[in-house]
């Protein structure tokens, strides 16, 4: 079964506990509820930094990385399946970039 990355844009950082422990709630259930497909859960990843032959972009480019995950399914249009429930595409604040890793 292939592994699928998932690149996650945007999402909002919680401004007080009650925020966070909310956050981390509903993103514990839609990994419980992915069950062993979760490979990784990955983490969210600070300020990036992109770099082109054009030079360096200090903000992370368009639409920089905010977080990843590794997942197993079938087929990429499962992986699209099971990212439509993730958190930030739920709540309208990100957005699930899916790609199958190949293995060389």
């Amino acid at each position: 079964m292939p592994d699928y990355v998932f690149a996650y844009h945007g999402g909002e950082t919680p401004t007080t506990q009650e925020e966070g422990e909310k956050a981390m709630a509903a993103w514990t259930a839609w990994f419980d509820g992915m069950g062993d497909a979760v490979v990784n859960p990955g983490n969210p990843v600070g300020l990036s930094k992109t770099v082109t032959a054009q030079g360096v972009e200090d903000d992370g480019g368009a639409n920089p990385l905010t977080g990843f995950s590794v997942v197993a399914a079938d087929t990429i249009e499962a992986a699209v399946e099971m990212a439509k429930g993730c958190p930030i595409v739920t709540d309208g604040s990100g957005s699930v970039e899916v790609a199958e890793i190949h293995e060389i």
